[in-house]
Protein backbone atom coordinates (compact mmCIF):
# COMPACT_ATOMS: atom_id res chain seq x y z
CA UNK A 1 0.00 0.00 0.00
CA UNK A 2 1.32 3.27 -1.04
CA UNK A 3 2.44 5.24 1.78
CA UNK A 4 2.45 9.21 1.86
CA UNK A 5 4.70 11.57 4.34
CA UNK A 6 3.54 14.33 5.88
CA UNK A 7 6.46 16.82 4.92
CA UNK A 8 5.02 20.12 6.40
CA UNK A 9 4.23 18.31 9.31
CA UNK A 10 7.67 16.65 9.53
CA UNK A 11 8.85 20.15 8.97
CA UNK A 12 7.21 21.89 11.93
CA UNK A 13 8.62 18.81 14.74
CA UNK A 14 11.96 19.53 13.24
CA UNK A 15 11.81 23.44 14.15
CA UNK A 16 10.26 22.44 17.35
CA UNK A 17 12.78 20.31 18.32
CA UNK A 18 15.73 22.41 17.22
CA UNK A 19 14.30 25.28 19.07
CA UNK A 20 13.89 23.46 22.10
CA UNK A 21 17.70 23.10 23.90
CA UNK A 22 18.78 20.22 25.12
CA UNK A 23 22.48 20.28 25.72
CA UNK A 24 23.65 17.69 27.63
CA UNK A 25 24.47 18.69 31.29
CA UNK A 26 26.96 16.79 31.59
CA UNK A 27 29.30 18.59 28.70
CA UNK A 28 27.77 22.01 30.30
CA UNK A 29 26.38 21.99 33.52
CA UNK A 30 24.12 24.79 32.53
CA UNK A 31 22.12 23.58 30.23
CA UNK A 32 18.78 22.02 30.88
CA UNK A 33 19.04 18.19 29.31
CA UNK A 34 16.68 16.25 27.60
CA UNK A 35 13.62 17.04 30.02
CA UNK A 36 11.41 19.56 27.96
CA UNK A 37 12.56 17.87 24.37
CA UNK A 38 11.35 14.62 26.20
CA UNK A 39 7.76 16.24 26.58
CA UNK A 40 7.29 17.65 23.52
CA UNK A 41 8.22 14.19 21.42
CA UNK A 42 5.82 12.44 24.07
CA UNK A 43 2.98 14.51 23.84
CA UNK A 44 3.45 14.85 19.70
CA UNK A 45 3.24 10.66 19.39
CA UNK A 46 0.67 10.66 22.22
CA UNK A 47 -1.68 13.28 19.53
CA UNK A 48 -0.61 10.11 16.98
CA UNK A 49 -2.35 7.11 19.36
CA UNK A 50 0.81 6.15 20.47
CA UNK A 51 1.40 4.51 24.15
CA UNK A 52 4.09 6.51 25.40
CA UNK A 53 6.07 6.73 28.71
CA UNK A 54 9.31 8.24 30.05
CA UNK A 55 12.23 7.02 32.09
CA UNK A 56 15.03 8.92 33.80
CA UNK A 57 18.34 6.63 34.49
CA UNK A 58 19.33 9.24 36.16
CA UNK A 59 17.44 12.23 37.92
CA UNK A 60 17.05 14.77 35.39
CA UNK A 61 18.03 12.63 32.72
CA UNK A 62 15.12 11.63 30.43
CA UNK A 63 14.41 9.50 27.72
CA UNK A 64 11.21 9.01 25.85
CA UNK A 65 9.64 5.54 24.40
CA UNK A 66 6.62 5.80 22.54
CA UNK A 67 4.79 2.58 21.00
CA UNK A 68 2.52 2.43 18.13
CA UNK A 69 1.31 -0.83 18.71
CA UNK A 70 1.06 -4.03 16.25
CA UNK A 71 -1.55 -6.53 15.96
CA UNK A 72 0.44 -9.45 17.02
CA UNK A 73 2.20 -11.90 14.85
CA UNK A 74 5.30 -9.40 13.43
CA UNK A 75 8.69 -8.83 14.54
CA UNK A 76 9.08 -5.42 17.00
CA UNK A 77 10.79 -2.50 15.76
CA UNK A 78 12.96 0.13 17.67
CA UNK A 79 13.66 3.53 15.64
CA UNK A 80 16.22 4.94 18.34
CA UNK A 81 17.99 8.64 18.06
CA UNK A 82 19.30 10.22 20.77
CA UNK A 83 17.84 13.55 21.83
CA UNK A 84 20.65 14.83 23.33
CA UNK A 85 23.50 17.66 21.73
CA UNK A 86 26.87 19.11 22.51
CA UNK A 87 27.08 22.62 23.85
CA UNK A 88 26.80 25.65 21.46
CA UNK A 89 29.76 27.43 22.38
CA UNK A 90 30.79 29.79 19.48
CA UNK A 91 27.24 29.49 17.74
CA UNK A 92 25.70 32.73 17.18
CA UNK A 93 21.89 31.15 16.94
CA UNK A 94 21.84 28.06 18.34
CA UNK A 95 18.17 27.41 18.23
CA UNK A 96 16.66 29.66 16.21
CA UNK A 97 16.16 27.02 13.39
CA UNK A 98 16.36 28.96 10.49
CA UNK A 99 15.58 27.33 7.21
CA UNK A 100 18.06 28.41 3.94
CA UNK A 101 17.97 26.87 0.92
CA UNK A 102 16.94 23.79 1.56
CA UNK A 103 19.17 23.20 5.00
CA UNK A 104 17.62 23.61 8.35
CA UNK A 105 19.88 25.24 10.73
CA UNK A 106 20.68 24.67 14.53
CA UNK A 107 22.19 22.64 17.44
CA UNK A 108 21.47 19.04 17.05
CA UNK A 109 19.71 19.78 13.65
CA UNK A 110 22.04 17.14 11.86
CA UNK A 111 23.24 15.01 15.41
CA UNK A 112 20.36 14.22 15.58
CA UNK A 113 17.13 15.33 15.43
CA UNK A 114 16.43 15.71 12.02
CA UNK A 115 16.46 11.83 12.84
CA UNK A 116 13.91 12.33 15.83
CA UNK A 117 11.81 14.19 13.51
CA UNK A 118 11.91 11.27 10.79
CA UNK A 119 10.95 9.06 13.23
CA UNK A 120 8.08 10.81 14.30
CA UNK A 121 7.06 11.27 10.93
CA UNK A 122 7.53 7.91 9.98
CA UNK A 123 4.74 6.82 12.61
CA UNK A 124 2.42 9.84 11.21
CA UNK A 125 2.67 8.46 7.88
CA UNK A 126 1.55 4.55 9.19
CA UNK A 127 -1.16 6.16 11.06
CA UNK A 128 -2.03 8.40 8.37
CA UNK A 129 -2.00 5.05 5.89
CA UNK A 130 -4.50 3.52 8.07
CA UNK A 131 -1.39 0.60 7.98
CA UNK A 132 -1.83 -2.24 10.71
CA UNK A 133 1.36 -3.55 11.45
CA UNK A 134 1.94 -7.31 12.97
CA UNK A 135 4.59 -6.48 15.48
CA UNK A 136 5.11 -3.10 17.48
CA UNK A 137 6.90 0.12 16.39
CA UNK A 138 8.92 1.57 19.17
CA UNK A 139 10.17 5.27 18.75
CA UNK A 140 13.27 5.64 21.79
CA UNK A 141 14.38 9.47 21.71
CA UNK A 142 17.24 8.61 24.29
CA UNK A 143 18.95 10.60 26.66
CA UNK A 144 22.86 11.30 27.03
CA UNK A 145 24.25 9.61 23.80
CA UNK A 146 26.67 12.48 24.16
CA UNK A 147 28.46 11.21 26.95
CA UNK A 148 28.03 7.57 28.24
CA UNK A 149 24.97 6.75 26.62
CA UNK A 150 23.29 6.24 29.75
CA UNK A 151 19.82 6.41 28.12
CA UNK A 152 19.80 3.46 25.26
CA UNK A 153 21.55 1.29 27.56
CA UNK A 154 18.37 1.83 30.32
CA UNK A 155 15.92 1.19 27.77
CA UNK A 156 16.96 -1.67 26.47
CA UNK A 157 16.77 -3.41 29.64
CA UNK A 158 12.55 -1.78 29.29
CA UNK A 159 11.73 -3.23 26.34
CA UNK A 160 11.96 -5.97 24.01
CA UNK A 161 12.33 -5.69 20.48
CA UNK A 162 13.54 -7.91 17.41
CA UNK A 163 15.16 -5.29 15.06
CA UNK A 164 16.36 -1.56 15.71
CA UNK A 165 17.29 1.40 13.06
CA UNK A 166 19.38 3.73 15.04
CA UNK A 167 18.99 6.98 13.13
CA UNK A 168 22.75 8.72 13.06
CA UNK A 169 23.22 10.66 10.12
CA UNK A 170 24.87 8.64 7.37
CA UNK A 171 23.43 10.88 4.14
CA UNK A 172 21.24 7.94 3.60
CA UNK A 173 23.81 5.13 3.00
CA UNK A 174 23.20 1.91 5.12
CA UNK A 175 25.85 1.55 7.67
CA UNK A 176 26.30 -1.78 8.77
CA UNK A 177 29.57 -1.44 11.37
CA UNK A 178 31.30 1.19 13.11
CA UNK A 179 34.20 1.55 15.27
CA UNK A 180 34.19 1.01 19.25
CA UNK A 181 36.66 2.86 21.66
CA UNK A 182 39.10 2.06 24.65
CA UNK A 183 40.14 4.93 27.59
CA UNK A 184 43.22 3.74 29.26
CA UNK A 185 45.71 5.19 31.69
CA UNK A 186 49.14 4.40 32.52
CA UNK A 187 50.95 5.61 35.44
CA UNK A 188 55.04 5.79 35.72
CA UNK A 189 56.78 6.00 38.97
CA UNK A 190 59.60 8.37 39.66
CA UNK A 191 61.06 9.81 42.87
CA UNK A 192 60.54 13.45 43.90
CA UNK A 193 63.87 15.18 44.29
CA UNK A 194 65.14 18.94 44.27
CA UNK A 195 66.49 19.54 40.79
CA UNK A 196 69.92 19.90 41.00
CA UNK A 197 70.20 16.55 43.14
CA UNK A 198 70.12 14.60 40.08
CA UNK A 199 72.01 11.36 42.06
CA UNK A 200 68.37 11.21 44.40
CA UNK A 201 65.43 12.14 41.89
CA UNK A 202 64.11 9.47 39.13
CA UNK A 203 62.16 11.76 36.74
CA UNK A 204 58.58 9.84 35.81
CA UNK A 205 58.13 12.28 32.81
CA UNK A 206 60.92 10.69 31.13
CA UNK A 207 60.26 7.17 31.81
CA UNK A 208 56.86 8.09 30.55
CA UNK A 209 58.89 9.16 27.64
CA UNK A 210 60.13 5.37 26.58
CA UNK A 211 56.10 4.25 27.09
CA UNK A 212 55.17 7.07 24.44
CA UNK A 213 57.98 5.98 22.11
CA UNK A 214 56.76 2.02 22.23
CA UNK A 215 53.14 3.60 21.81
CA UNK A 216 53.94 5.71 18.65
CA UNK A 217 55.36 2.19 17.10
CA UNK A 218 52.39 0.21 18.06
CA UNK A 219 50.10 3.33 16.37
CA UNK A 220 51.74 3.30 13.20
CA UNK A 221 51.71 -0.61 12.79
CA UNK A 222 47.79 -0.71 13.64
CA UNK A 223 47.30 1.78 10.79
CA UNK A 224 49.83 0.12 8.41
CA UNK A 225 48.09 -3.33 9.29
CA UNK A 226 44.98 -5.08 7.93
CA UNK A 227 42.14 -2.65 7.94
CA UNK A 228 38.21 -3.65 8.57
CA UNK A 229 36.72 -3.45 5.17
CA UNK A 230 34.18 -0.90 6.20
CA UNK A 231 35.61 1.17 8.74
CA UNK A 232 39.11 1.08 8.13
CA UNK A 233 42.42 0.46 10.56
CA UNK A 234 42.67 1.03 14.40
CA UNK A 235 44.44 3.34 15.88
CA UNK A 236 45.58 5.29 18.84
CA UNK A 237 46.30 8.55 20.25
CA UNK A 238 48.11 10.19 23.23
CA UNK A 239 45.50 11.83 23.97
CA UNK A 240 46.03 13.76 27.51
CA UNK A 241 49.57 13.73 29.86
CA UNK A 242 50.26 15.36 33.17
CA UNK A 243 53.57 15.02 35.28
CA UNK A 244 55.41 16.98 37.36
CA UNK A 245 54.97 19.29 40.55
CA UNK A 246 57.69 22.25 39.87
CA UNK A 247 60.41 22.83 37.11
CA UNK A 248 63.30 22.24 39.77
CA UNK A 249 61.62 19.25 41.25
CA UNK A 250 61.84 15.66 39.53
CA UNK A 251 58.32 14.04 38.47
CA UNK A 252 57.26 11.68 40.98
CA UNK A 253 54.74 10.39 38.87
CA UNK A 254 53.61 10.62 35.39
CA UNK A 255 49.95 10.11 34.41
CA UNK A 256 49.12 9.44 30.37
CA UNK A 257 45.56 9.06 29.32
CA UNK A 258 45.20 6.84 25.72
CA UNK A 259 41.88 6.52 23.40
CA UNK A 260 42.59 3.48 21.10
CA UNK A 261 39.76 3.31 18.51
CA UNK A 262 39.10 -0.62 18.24
CA UNK A 263 37.21 -2.20 15.01
CA UNK A 264 34.86 -5.07 14.66
CA UNK A 265 36.87 -8.12 15.87
CA UNK A 266 38.64 -7.01 18.54
CA UNK A 267 38.09 -6.63 22.38
CA UNK A 268 38.92 -4.29 25.18
CA UNK A 269 40.61 -6.70 27.36
CA UNK A 270 42.83 -6.75 24.18
CA UNK A 271 43.74 -3.64 23.57
CA UNK A 272 44.25 -3.78 27.53
CA UNK A 273 46.75 -7.13 26.90
CA UNK A 274 48.58 -4.91 24.35
CA UNK A 275 49.32 -1.78 26.62
CA UNK A 276 50.41 -3.91 29.61
CA UNK A 277 52.65 -5.66 26.60
CA UNK A 278 54.83 -2.36 26.47
CA UNK A 279 54.96 -1.77 30.00
CA UNK A 280 55.77 -5.30 31.08
CA UNK A 281 58.53 -4.89 27.81
CA UNK A 282 60.36 -1.80 29.33
CA UNK A 283 60.32 -3.05 32.57
CA UNK A 284 62.00 -6.72 31.56
CA UNK A 285 64.27 -4.16 30.07
CA UNK A 286 64.91 -1.92 33.29
CA UNK A 287 64.42 -3.33 36.67
CA UNK A 288 64.35 -0.33 38.00
CA UNK A 289 61.08 1.00 35.64
CA UNK A 290 57.57 1.40 36.97
CA UNK A 291 54.62 1.60 35.67
CA UNK A 292 51.10 0.56 35.72
CA UNK A 293 48.53 0.64 32.80
CA UNK A 294 44.09 0.45 33.66
CA UNK A 295 41.08 0.23 31.18
CA UNK A 296 38.66 3.01 32.41
CA UNK A 297 35.82 2.98 29.85
CA UNK A 298 35.19 0.79 26.62
CA UNK A 299 33.03 1.11 24.23
CA UNK A 300 32.85 -1.72 21.92
CA UNK A 301 32.46 -1.85 17.77
CA UNK A 302 29.79 -2.60 15.78
CA UNK A 303 28.83 -4.99 12.87
CA UNK A 304 25.69 -6.65 11.43
CA UNK A 305 25.93 -9.37 9.14
CA UNK A 306 24.59 -7.94 5.42
CA UNK A 307 22.08 -10.63 4.95
CA UNK A 308 20.42 -9.81 8.37
CA UNK A 309 16.55 -9.27 8.06
CA UNK A 310 17.02 -5.87 9.24
CA UNK A 311 19.32 -4.86 6.46
CA UNK A 312 17.37 -6.00 4.16
CA UNK A 313 14.42 -4.52 4.97
CA UNK A 314 15.82 -1.34 5.25
CA UNK A 315 17.75 -1.51 2.11
CA UNK A 316 14.39 -2.15 0.04
CA UNK A 317 12.90 0.35 1.99
CA UNK A 318 15.46 2.58 0.56
CA UNK A 319 14.89 1.84 -2.64
CA UNK A 320 11.36 2.37 -3.01
CA UNK A 321 11.64 5.72 -1.90
CA UNK A 322 15.43 6.84 -3.42
CA UNK A 323 14.56 5.23 -6.40
CA UNK A 324 18.00 2.96 -5.83
CA UNK A 325 19.86 0.73 -3.13
CA UNK A 326 21.86 2.99 -1.39
CA UNK A 327 25.38 2.38 -0.56
CA UNK A 328 26.86 0.13 2.27
CA UNK A 329 29.17 1.75 4.46
CA UNK A 330 31.12 1.64 7.95
CA UNK A 331 31.32 4.74 10.09
CA UNK A 332 34.03 6.14 12.80
CA UNK A 333 32.70 7.40 15.46
CA UNK A 334 31.13 4.97 17.97
CA UNK A 335 26.84 5.05 18.05
CA UNK A 336 24.40 3.33 20.01
CA UNK A 337 23.81 0.47 17.70
CA UNK A 338 27.02 -1.10 19.41
CA UNK A 339 24.61 -0.95 22.37
CA UNK A 340 21.38 -2.51 20.65
CA UNK A 341 23.44 -4.96 18.94
CA UNK A 342 25.53 -6.00 22.23
CA UNK A 343 21.76 -7.02 23.62
CA UNK A 344 20.82 -9.45 20.90
CA UNK A 345 18.92 -7.34 18.83
CA UNK A 346 19.87 -6.47 15.11
CA UNK A 347 20.86 -3.39 14.19
CA UNK A 348 21.02 -1.12 11.26
CA UNK A 349 21.76 2.15 11.14
CA UNK A 350 20.26 4.88 8.66
CA UNK A 351 20.03 8.69 8.93
CA UNK A 352 19.88 11.88 7.06
CA UNK A 353 22.02 14.18 4.94
CA UNK A 354 23.84 17.66 6.35
CA UNK A 355 27.28 19.00 8.04
CA UNK A 356 28.32 20.54 11.38
CA UNK A 357 28.05 17.89 13.79
CA UNK A 358 29.68 19.53 16.99
CA UNK A 359 30.71 22.69 14.83
CA UNK A 360 29.74 25.96 15.22
CA UNK A 361 27.16 26.01 12.33
CA UNK A 362 25.11 22.58 11.90
CA UNK A 363 22.60 22.02 9.27
CA UNK A 364 20.31 19.12 7.81
CA UNK A 365 19.21 18.43 4.56
CA UNK A 366 15.25 18.64 4.92
CA UNK A 367 14.58 16.78 1.82
CA UNK A 368 16.67 14.22 3.24
CA UNK A 369 14.90 14.27 6.68
CA UNK A 370 11.24 13.33 4.49
CA UNK A 371 12.84 10.60 2.53
CA UNK A 372 14.34 9.51 5.94
CA UNK A 373 10.88 9.38 7.70
CA UNK A 374 9.71 7.39 4.25
CA UNK A 375 12.28 4.74 4.61
CA UNK A 376 11.55 4.07 8.01
CA UNK A 377 8.14 3.83 7.40
CA UNK A 378 8.24 1.45 4.79
CA UNK A 379 10.74 -0.66 6.22
CA UNK A 380 8.19 -1.11 9.23
CA UNK A 381 5.99 -2.46 7.17
CA UNK A 382 8.37 -5.07 5.29
CA UNK A 383 10.25 -5.49 9.04
CA UNK A 384 7.26 -5.61 11.50
CA UNK A 385 4.52 -7.32 8.26
CA UNK A 386 0.91 -6.04 8.24
CA UNK A 387 -2.63 -7.62 9.29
Amino acid sequence: MPITVDAAFIHDVLVRLVQTSSVNPILDPSSPGEGAVATFIAETLERLGCMTQTYEPVPGRVSVLGTLKGGGGGRALMLNAHIDTVGVEGMADPFTAAIQDGKLFGRGSFDMKGAMAACIGAVKALVDGGVSLGGDVIIAGVADEEYSSIGTADIITRCTVDGAIVTEPTHLYVCLAHKGYVWLKVITQGRAAHGSRFEQGVDANMRMGRVLAELEKLERELRLGPAHPLVGPPSLHAALLQGGSGISTYAATCELQIERRTVPGETPDGVLAEVRQIIDGLAARDDTFQATVEMFFAREPFEVAPEAAIVGAVERAAHAVLGKTPSRIGDTPWMDAALLAAAGIETVVIGPSGAGAHAAEEWVDLESVVQLAGILAEAAIDYCGTR
